[in-house]
């Protein structure tokens, strides 16, 4: 079996909670071998509980799979060494401490560059290293300063926080995006680089569409509850039974979704002929779509409407989703050890992802990790 596209590669792991474990988590599944270095009392998401399996964090479970742990009191003279040895061989380290945090222990950007120039030094924070330096970075304060807790809700209820860490999640996939152009650039020149993330920066790029309104186009944007601003039908409609998400973006999908729907003159009308008009004419179309959807349950509505090519989907629960992912043949639960995960999204024809081994214990190989770390010094 191929060891996955990153075999070879050593990250030195010194983060936690999520944005950090969640990158080197899919470093790990690409091959890569990561060391997790934890303090004493081991990363925080070991104690996030409930859920649990077998008394463990389903949360710490969950972003940690394919590392080996070691444990290193860094106010130790000792272990604070033996964690500069693991920096001085890394291909990449990656942290998420405060800005400047490891200074003084000797594994800051500087410090460990200057061991090893080669290395990619992955550094996320919640401002950046300048000016919001200072501020903790916690993703519910990102979700807040972003502006995204100001789009999510309805018109007339207060803002509301999404349902996962989003910034998080999307600071450790920048994380990974950055140690792999960097990764590159080494390959071609012999150089690292210091790559740096924070979650407001990826907070404001992810918000996309409602950036682009403000920055290109003066525009602050509002929540709409489960509304688009630029797009209808684009949002839960009612069925049967439950709501059915109806995503016709463009007209081709609206006509077809009128043919199903057994409204073939709809799309000739002036009111609703383009998206544009659509969108103006909402609360005029919304009525006429939902006499249409009541007559069927979402499931039925949802083979016959994707069977036409009009995007829709039913609101599911977490159990739902990973139901439908089986019948997608999407496979996407991976058991490693006797720990069933999340399997890696991404699909390689030639280097397909691997997993090793399962989210380790504190400190559980921490005897091997020390005895390499101590020998061949130099």
């Amino acid at each position: 079996m191929p060891g996955g596209p990153l075999e070879g590669l050593l990250v030195a792991d010194f983060s936690r909670v999520l944005a950090g474990p969640y990158a080197t988590m899919l470093l790990a599944d690409m091959g890569a071998e990561v060391i997790k270095v934890e303090g004493p009392q081991g990363d925080e998401t070991r104690t996030w509980m409930p859920p649990v399996r077998d008394d463990v964090s389903t949360y710490y479970l969950g972003i940690n799979r394919g590392k080996r742990s070691i444990a290193l009191d860094l106010r130790d003279e000792a272990d604070a060494e033996l964690g500069r040895e693991l920096a001085r061989r890394a291909d990449v380290l990656i942290e998420n401490f405060k800005p400047g945090g490891l200074a003084k222990y000797g594994l800051d950007h500087p410090s460990v560059s200057a061991a090893n120039p080669r290395v990619i030094y992955a550094s996320i924070t919640g401002f950046g290293s300048g000016d919001g330096r200072h501020v903790p970075g916690y993703d519910l304060m990102v979700q807040a300063i972003s502006g995204l807790m100001s789009l999510t809700g309805d018109p007339d209820g207060p803002p509301y926080r999404a349902g996962i860490s989003v910034f998080d999640v999307m600071a450790g996939n920048h994380a990974v995006i950055g140690i792999l152009a960097a990764l590159r650039h080494r390959d071609a020149t012999g150089q690292g680089q210091l790559v740096e993330v924070n979650l407001l920066s990826s907070a404001l790029t992810g918000l996309v569409n409602h950036s682009s309104a403000f920055v290109a186009g003066g525009v602050v944007p509002f929540r709409m509850g489960n509304a688009h601003p630029s797009v209808f039908p684009y949002e839960p409609l009612p069925t049967a039974d439950n709501d059915l998400i109806v995503a016709a973006a463009n007209d081709g999908q609206f006509r077809r979704l009128c043919e199903v729907l057994g409204l073939p003159e709809v799309p000739d009308d002036p009111r609703f002929a383009r998206n544009a008009d659509r969108t103006r004419n909402r609360e005029e179309l919304r009525p006429i779509l939902l006499e249409r959807l009541r007559t069927r349950a979402a499931v039925e509505w949802f083979d016959l409407l994707v069977a036409a090519g009009v995007p829709c989907g039913p609101i599911n629960t977490i159990d739902g989703g990973f139901a439908m992912a089986e019948r997608f043949g999407l496979d996407p639960v991976v058991v490693v050890g006797d720990v069933p995960t999340t399997r890696h999204p991404i699909r390689f024809s030639e280097t397909p992802a691997v997993y090793k081994l399962p989210p380790p214990e504190l400190d559980e190989h921490g005897d091997e990790l020390r005895a390499w770390l101590k020998e061949d010094r130099g």
